[in-house]
């Protein structure tokens, strides 16, 4: 790693890093650490989020680092910030389905500007900086109607996703999916799914501040639940088109536990 190398050369380099170590480590017996009832780590999430800090701090020394195992490293307070999940899917992951990814952002001013987000199982590595979007298997990606849904929403309060996803007309236009990884913002990006949808605060969010600057670099529509700019309030609404997603906005707000009274 050297400084001459870009910030796009650098978030690519360690997303395959991580990719690396995930692929090796893919349907071994790993040790699990138990976060709630229904989540936990693995070993694998830990050793790709080293190997990923290895190429960020050995070409970007300067700059502040985030990730989803091993938190803050570094001056976090400064204008450039990386923010990592290492293993995004890791329940898929430990249960041997192909349905995970790494990612990787760099946020300056605390906005995501240049990002790199791997699909290990395939090698595909997707990408976005200031120049657009691109992808390591560039296709023309058919029509679809398919709409992934975050459902993994705390216990505690009504949550968007679980009442989106039961929604009758939600289903006569679109076809939703649970679909519990990141992968799905980066095919949004490429056009393999018309929209995302998931609830919460995600400023800042090492989960999805990557999958959201792919989907601006390509051009879809990314808004908050309210229509406004991204991280403007709050959840995530990114579409492959203006329909889509004014008819998302549309239905998320039926079911926003924030909009109902007792």
């Amino acid at each position: 790693m050297t400084n001459e190398q870009s910030d796009l050369e650098v978030a690519m380099e360690a997303a395959r890093a991580g990719a690396g170590v995930l692929q090796r480590m893919y349907g071994s017996d790993l040790t699990r650490e138990p976060k709630s009832a229904t989540d936990f780590a693995t070993e694998a999430d830990g050793a790709a989020e080293r190997a990923i800090m290895e190429v960020i701090r050995a070409a970007r020394p300067e700059d502040g680092f985030v990730g989803e195992e091993l938190g803050s490293v570094g001056d976090i307070s400064g204008s450039r910030v990386w923010l990592v999940d290492p293993l995004c899917g890791t329940l898929n992951f430990a249960s041997v389905t192909p349905l995970y990814c790494v990612n990787v952002a760099l946020a300056v001013d605390g906005v995501s500007v240049t990002a790199a987000v791997s699909h290990p199982p395939t090698g595909e590595l997707y990408w976005a900086d200031h120049r657009g979007f691109g992808t390591s298997q560039p296709r023309s990606a058919p029509p679809t109607t398919l709409l992934a849904i975050n459902a993994d929403g705390p216990l505690d309060r009504p949550f968007v996703g679980a009442r989106l996803a039961a929604d009758p007309e939600l289903r006569a236009r679109f076809s939703p999916r649970v679909e519990s990884t990141t992968l799905a913002l980066a095919w949004v990006a490429t056009g393999q799914r018309l929209g995302y949808v998931t609830d919460g605060l995600l400023r800042g969010s090492v989960h999805f501040e990557a999958g959201i600057a792919l989907c601006r670099a390509a051009g879809r529509v990314v808004t908050d639940f309210d229509g406004n700019d991204v991280h403007t309030g709050a959840g995530l609404i990114a579409a492959g088109d203006a329909d889509a997603h004014a008819e998302l906005l549309r239905l998320v707000s039926r079911h926003r536990a924030d909009r109902h009274t007792a």
